[in-house]
């Protein structure tokens, strides 16, 4: 756990929510969620590679907030097919801009946790308040009914997939003309090639007075 980590509730819509959150070394330049995976089949916020979304956003200089879904670790509540996990990612952005007014907003997220994000984004798009961007890994295309995301979002899918295929993925991707970036080798879960994704989010991430290639 990052040294700058605290635990913290907050109450959501169908009880409490386990909270974690991770702060950079210096004032937070934005603020990052991350959504991890099925609760069903094990998901938690502490998954790997929620770990690294969360570990990502640190070093780009987010505040970064994950807590578990409904009825998962010491999150109140039952699995409510991503509607009430995406009512209670909302609160935790409400909450997350309360506490760090002004700042832009990166939404991130890992199979079913893609799901939820890319719901809220439509939902902040309808609102006129989009996140900045979105980093998508292991889109839960196929598996669940994903919207469209906007034309920057980052989609990173493993070669080697089989619980959401790339051609799922793809199929997905390709009316919306947004590109994926494929990890060769990789499974659903990037076993050995975590690395890869922190890699991959701090080079595309454009920083704010960055110039232009």
């Amino acid at each position: 756990m990052n040294k700058n980590a605290e635990k913290f509730t907050l109450a959501g819509g169908a009880g409490p929510m386990e909270c974690l959150l991770d702060l950079p070394a210096g004032a937070p330049r934005g603020i990052a969620l991350v959504a991890h995976p099925h609760p069903l089949y094990g998901g938690t916020m502490d998954n790997k590679v929620a770990q690294t979304l969360a570990r990502t956003f640190v070093a780009l200089g987010y505040a970064v907030a994950r807590f578990n879904f409904r009825g998962v670790g010491a999150s109140g509540g039952v699995h409510d097919d991503g509607v009430g996990e995406t009512d209670d990612m909302a609160l935790m952005l409400a909450h997350m801009q309360a506490q760090y007014p002004g700042l832009p907003v990166a939404l991130s997220g890992f199979s079913f946790g893609t799901f939820v994000q890319a719901q809220l984004q439509q939902r902040l798009m309808a609102e006129g308040r989009p996140a900045e961007r979105l980093v998508l890994v292991g889109s839960a295309a196929g598996k669940w009914p994903m919207p469209e995301v906007p034309a920057d979002t980052i989609l990173i899918h493993g070669e080697v997939d089989d619980t959401i295929t790339l051609t799922q993925v793809l199929d997905w991707a390709r009316p919306q003309d947004i590109p994926v970036i494929v990890i060769p080798g990789a499974d659903h879960f990037f076993h050995r090639k975590l690395g890869h994704i922190k890699t991959l989010v701090v080079q595309l991430w454009r920083r704010e007075g960055d110039t232009p290639l």
